[in-house]
């Protein structure tokens, strides 16, 4: 019964840390197409920092101590291989979330380098690496 309790609380913080992943680049596209100092970049600036400080850290950093409780808690899985190649994705996941948090601090400082399309092309992998970890996950291929 623990055990199930613990996969819920990792369900609840991957649909937390997904959501984030998806708005977070769009708050930062909004942000872009304005000037420092202008309504709009200082609400996208501070929306986007609470959004980091309040649900995708803390989401990212409970996924992990959550997931890696379920592997303490059921070994056996550690010798299944589509955990393997999910635990891979959701290192890339996790690393794309620093990446994240990396052009968006430099949007904080004016935003040189990054742009609004490339913005928009990197929205699109969260959402594309969490349709091949729920496969994974759901249908064990291997």
């Amino acid at each position: 019964m623990l055990y199930l309790f613990v996969k819920a609380l990792h369900i609840i913080f991957v649909v937390s840390l997904m959501a984030s992943l998806l708005v977070y680049p769009r708050y930062k596209i909004h942000q872009l197409s304005s000037a420092p100092g202008e309504p709009l970049y200082e609400a996208m600036k501070k929306s986007s920092q609470q959004l980091r400080m309040i649900i995708m850290n803390p989401s990212l950093i409970l996924v992990w101590v959550f997931g890696l409780t379920m592997l303490w808690m059921n070994p056996a899985l550690l010798s299944q291989g589509w955990l393997h190649v999910k635990l891979l994705l959701v290192l890339i996941l996790s690393g794309l979330h620093g990446y994240f948090i990396g052009l968006g601090k430099k949007v904080d400082r004016g935003g040189d380098g990054v742009s609004a399309k490339r913005l928009r092309m990197l929205n699109e992998v969260p959402f594309l690496l969490m349709i091949v970890i729920v496969i994974l996950v759901a249908v064990k291929p291997f």
